[in-house]
């Protein structure tokens, strides 16, 4: 049986690049929003969720930390996927044709200086990948799309420029999702990501923290956001280096767990190839 794998967007999204990039063979399944993605392995129409947790330009993903703790799922996987930038078009025209383009919000400041210097004006779409598909759909010209070239590919569109982005470091890390936790060890360099809530204690934060330097343990990822529509009450999410059956990952967590209301491990997966 076929492996399914819901995802934010529409085909040729950068998260349908996560599916191919993690899981070659699987089936995507394109939804409308994160909750929907969450809400199809639940309902039996994915087996795994695809979801993007933080991007190197824009830092991380809008409600993404809400939802992981609440969505009932674990990560097994990372994937890397760099933002490369194409301007597509209908077929038969040129780059000069070109006068206006749409693409997601997020995406047009990061070809600015493409679009400025081919006088090129922009206008914001829900999706890039959605815009690709409107455009082939809608047959118009002297207009392009902002996309991945796998959106160029699936919606038959001709590609006029690739790599257009201002910069070539712009990379999006996404996290594979599944029902079930797998904790087995499949790399020698694991990462054990989890949710926590510090005791109301003074220096709290101090000593939770005192167990990964003392044992060695290299953190990450720290981040902090509010919880329960308060400001008083803050919840971190945290990457370490290691596996929690490492006995100095073991430690750590252990002391971690002294100073915490709530201590919750999200998922232990290997790391990607970018972070080694």
């Amino acid at each position: 049986m076929t492996l399914r794998i819901a995802f934010q967007g529409e085909l040729g999204a950068y998260s349908h690049e996560a599916v191919l990039k993690a899981r070659p063979g699987a089936m995507p399944v394109p939804c409308q929003g994160f909750t929907d993605v969450i809400r199809a392995v639940h309902e039996g129409a994915a087996d795994l969720a695809m979801l993007p947790v933080e991007n190197t330009t824009y830092g991380r993903v809008a409600d993404i930390h809400r939802l992981l703790p609440e969505s009932g799922l674990h990560i097994i996987d990372e994937a890397f996927v760099r933002v490369r930038i194409s301007l597509m078009a209908n077929a038969g025209q040129t780059l000069s044709d070109i006068k206006h383009i749409r693409a997601h919000m997020v995406l047009i400041p990061q070809a600015q200086a493409f679009l400025d210097a081919h006088g090129i004006t922009s206008e914001n779409a829900t999706d890039s990948a959605g815009a690709a598909a409107d455009l082939a759909a809608s047959g118009e010209l002297s207009v392009g799309a902002l996309a991945s070239s796998v959106a160029a590919d699936i919606h038959g569109l001709d590609l006029l420029a690739e790599d257009i982005e201002d910069t070539g470091d712009n990379t999006t890390r996404f996290l594979l999702m599944s029902p079930e936790p797998d904790t087995s060890r499949r790399s020698e360099n694991m990462v054990t990501t989890f949710v926590f809530q510090v005791r109301n204690i003074p220096a709290a934060l101090y000593k939770a923290m005192g167990g990964f330097a003392t044992n060695g343990v290299n953190m990450t990822k720290l981040e902090s956001y509010m919880v329960g529509g308060t400001f008083t009450a803050t919840q971190f999410y945290a990457d370490i280096a290691g596996h929690p059956e490492d006995p100095a990952v073991a430690r750590a967590l252990e002391e971690l767990a002294y100073f915490t209301n709530r201590l919750e491990i999200l998922g232990v997966y290997p790391s990607a190839k970018p972070r080694v």
